[in-house]
């Protein structure tokens, strides 16, 4: 296919396809007996005007599922999607690379999820059937999703129906509206760290008229120094119904500014847990988004669904890290960077004459005996990183349902359309300052490039065209077996404009088909139910990683792009199977009993990693690294009644490279010199070896939670979680020590004191449990530590948050 007609194509196809599911006749309407469904495709409803069920009855659906409600977001009280998925599912890991409850990067059986332009985004993410990941870099920014008004979360394996990025599976969050939610409620909290928030949320409906609005204001200091984060949020939805279809248009909204301060290395960590290394790191999020959603029954058996949204996101960050300059040996008055094989490159300023030392406020640390030598001739010196992207996004789907019978079998066909699109201005640049005692960024800073141009001042433009056909057909062949076909062809044009020079232009296509094929068949109905499928999904390389995939122009983690050479698609192929099913329960103790038991495993080609810098700390590329695999146990089992519930969950994630590779590792004390970089001590490299694992993944989880009624106003609450460790970022031949295994354990209660009143409280990690959930290397020797002046790990731990108590109201009218 021409790559000018991507976006016609699909609107043509888009537009086909009622008549084209109409044609397949008008016969009696199928009946999914099963209130229990998930969407299993890009749609925000799973029940049709008329209350027929849209989706699959999860039953019959070839993969492992999570569905988590709104109980489940505001288990404890106060509303949190990310806390509900990070205790409720086994094979969810937390990675909190940035020091920051709202900035986590979440790993699913391997695959990440996460709002860091350097990690490889492995889930696709909706909200309202809307693509959520973000179009520079596929992240995904959880601090914008509403938690108050979630009303619903899926979670599933891999599934081509989801398009770029499900290569691990796919997250879909649903959010409320006036006919999902009918009420008043004015939740506040309060609590450790300066914790305070109010929450709200609004719903009515007045005839076929629906209208819910929520919003959430909440600011803490956070447990570390120089943590503040801040949270504003706000979602409405305007919905009518009418006698074939229901319609809404809603708006989502936030700004936010978050701090995190990243990893703090060991020695530094044993001195004090709540120190930071640099700083700061500071990201502004602004975020506005409208949507349409529309369904409407063409016939009683046929159902036609779509959305369309427009939206802009704003990000801006300012990252201090230590720099490594020094003053010139050709002239001890300038600054230079030091390049590979220590050679010396000047600094030069937005008018392109050398930095003069004097104009850049340094610490006095020569005045300090044990840093005199090391500081005589000026410094330490310190880069402040600062980014600018703003995205205008847009995108719609539209799909039709037919329920109609196949050969006299029960059938249901999903035919469907996507498009998603992007234009993105990115700038960046690095101003020198000096180090304080407090290894902090003195600023006012001036703006700088290096003779080299390995620092340089970046500014792009990227458009991205995103596009997909899919189809989606199950088949109950017998009242026990469902044969479940489907398939999406995917389409991605990215296109980069360099706005300095001509280093970063670059155009790219890709496009693949892939194919899916599953089963279940119930062994015992309403008891035993097995499962089976195999399906392949792809992503793109994103506009950040097309960008910087070059390892003589590496980027600063906080995303500069400097280089445009090619990267492959990832290419993932899956196969999974298990039982699920109830166990009867008598009826002295009645209740119901669920379990579920999976095996998954994941093979993906041409897998993108990020790789670190030989020549410049902080700085790193992109590179394809061959095969990497993730397999993996999934057990759980729930045991619900009107008085009590529980749930033990457990997962085990063997994610391993498969391919022998030599990649940099300049932090890891284990790395070896660089044979080809023999006077670069910077150039060291690990080996890796088919087997050894990914770093950032946890092997093992074991997560366990139960919640009792003591009274019809009293109820009190456990959930606790053990993961094992993980190897470090940059350990990927598996030489260090891991982060460590650990155990947190946190305690809930609430009390309704009136009909509408209800107080709640929670512990989170009530034994103080010292642990950590993300490690890496940091450039201890380049960063002067007052109190540690003999530091010499670069180990370096995303600490776990300590013991924390909170309280709140909630009111409902």
């Amino acid at each position: 296919m021409n790559k000018r007609t991507l976006r016609s194509s699909l609107l043509v196809s888009a537009a086909m396809l009622p008549s084209v599911v109409y044609a397949q006749g008008a016969q009696q309407a199928v009946t999914l007996g099963e209130l229990d469904v998930v969407a299993s495709a890009p749609s925000a409803s799973v029940r049709s005007a008329s209350g027929a069920l849209l989706g699959i009855d999860r039953d019959k659906l070839p993969q492992n599922s999570s569905v988590l409600t709104s109980a489940d977001v505001n288990r404890v009280g106060a509303p949190s999607v990310l806390r509900a998925l990070d205790e409720r599912v086994g094979s969810i890991s937390i990675n909190n690379a940035q020091g920051n409850p709202f900035q986590p990067t979440i790993t699913y059986r391997g695959f990440e999820a996460s709002p860091l332009g350097g990690s490889p985004q492995g889930v696709a993410v909706y909200v309202n059937g809307q693509r959520f990941n973000t179009s520079f870099g596929d992240t995904v920014q959880w601090d914008l999703i509403p938690d108050i008004a979630v009303d619903r979360i899926e979670l599933e394996g891999s599934n081509p129906a989801f398009g770029l990025n499900a290569l691990g599976g796919s997250l879909q969050v649903l959010l409320k509206n006036g006919f999902t939610y009918q009420g008043t409620e004015l939740n506040v909290l309060g609590g450790s760290f300066g914790r305070g928030s109010v929450s709200f949320q609004h719903g009515q409906r007045s005839d076929n008229v629906g209208l819910y609005i929520a919003g959430t204001s909440l600011s803490e200091n956070g447990w570390r120094k120089r943590s503040p984060s801040r949270l504003r949020q706000f979602y409405a939805d305007l919905g009518v119904q009418a006698e074939k279809g229901e319609f809404h248009l809603n708006f989502s909204g936030a700004i936010n500014s978050l701090t995190g301060n990243g990893t703090l290395p060991v020695d530094l960590l044993a001195f004090q847990r709540n120190e930071v290394f640099t700083y700061p790191d500071k990201t502004l999020n602004e975020y506005g988004r409208i949507g349409i959603s529309g369904i409407y029954d063409i016939a009683p058996t046929v159902t036609l669904q779509g959305n369309a949204y427009i939206g802009r996101f704003s990000q801006q960050t300012a990252n201090g890290d230590a720099a490594e300059l020094e003053n010139c040996e050709a002239n001890p008055d300038f600054i230079c960077s030091e390049g590979a094989n220590e050679q010396q490159f000047f600094l030069r300023d937005r008018m392109n004459a050398p930095v003069r030392a004097s104009s850049v406020r340094t610490a006095d640390f020569a005045s300090l005996p044990l840093f005199a030598d090391r500081f005589d001739e000026g410094g330490p010196y310190a880069f402040l990183n600062q980014t600018r992207t703003q995205t205008d996004n847009f995108g719609a789907t539209i799909q039709t349902t037919v329920r109609e019978r196949l050969f006299d079998m029960p059938n249901r066909f999903v035919l469907g359309g996507s498009y998603d699109g992007g234009r993105t201005r990115f700038s960046a640049d690095n101003s020198v300052g000096g180090l304080t005692f407090d290894r902090g960024f003195a600023g006012p800073g001036i703006v700088v490039r290096s003779d080299d141009n390995a620092i340089t001042p970046v500014s792009v433009h990227s458009s991205n065209d995103y596009g997909g056909i899919y189809i989606q057909n199950n088949t109950d062949i017998t009242d026990r077996l469902t044969l479940t076909l489907q398939g999406r062809y995917n389409m991605a044009k990215i296109v980069l404009r360099d706005q300095i020079g001509t280093a970063l232009n670059g155009d790219h296509y890709f496009e693949r088909f892939n194919p899916g094929i599953g089963a279940t068949y119930k062994i015992i109905p309403d008891l035993l139910t097995a499962y089976g499928g195999y399906v392949e999904a792809n992503r793109a390389p994103t506009p950040a990683e097309l960008s910087c995939a070059d390892p003589l122009a590496p980027c600063s983690l906080t995303n500069f792009f400097v280089g445009d050479p090619p990267l492959k698609q990832v290419v993932s192929r899956t196969v999974e199977a298990g039982f699920r099913g109830r166990i009867p329960v008598s009826a002295e103790f009645g209740g119901i009993v669920s379990w579920k038991a999976g095996v998954f495993r994941a093979r993906n080609e041409d897998d993108i990693t990020f790789v670190p810098s030989d020549i410049t700390i902080g700085r790193a590329f992109f590179q394809n690294v061959g095969s990497t695999r993730r397999q993996g146990v999934e057990a759980g089992i729930a045991y619900t009644t009107p008085v009590w519930n529980a749930f033990l969950d457990y997962a085990f994630v063997d994610a391993t490279f498969q391919t022998p590779l030599a990649l940099n590792s300049g932090g890891n004390p284990f790395a070896t010199p660089n044979p080809a970089q023999p006077d670069n001590d910077e150039a060291r490299q690990v080996f890796v070896r088919p087997g050894d694992r990914l770093p950032g993944v946890a092997p093992h989880q074991i997560k366990v939670g139960v919640q009792y009624l003591v009274t019809p106003e009293w109820k009190v609450g456990m959930l606790a979680r053990y993961a094992t460790g993980k190897f470090l970022v940059g350990d990927d031949s598996n030489l260090n020590k891991t982060t460590g295994d650990y155990a947190v354990i946190g305690f809930n209660t609430s009390y309704r004191i009136a009909q509408n009143i209800e107080v709640y409280g929670y512990v989170e990690n009530a034994l103080n449990a010292k642990y950590a959930t993300f490690g890496t290397f940091s450039p201890v020797g380049e960063v002067p530590i007052l109190a540690l002046p003999n530091a010499s790990s670069n180990r370096s731990l995303a600490p776990g948050a300590p013991i924390a108590a909170y309280g709140g109201l909630r009111i409902f009218w």
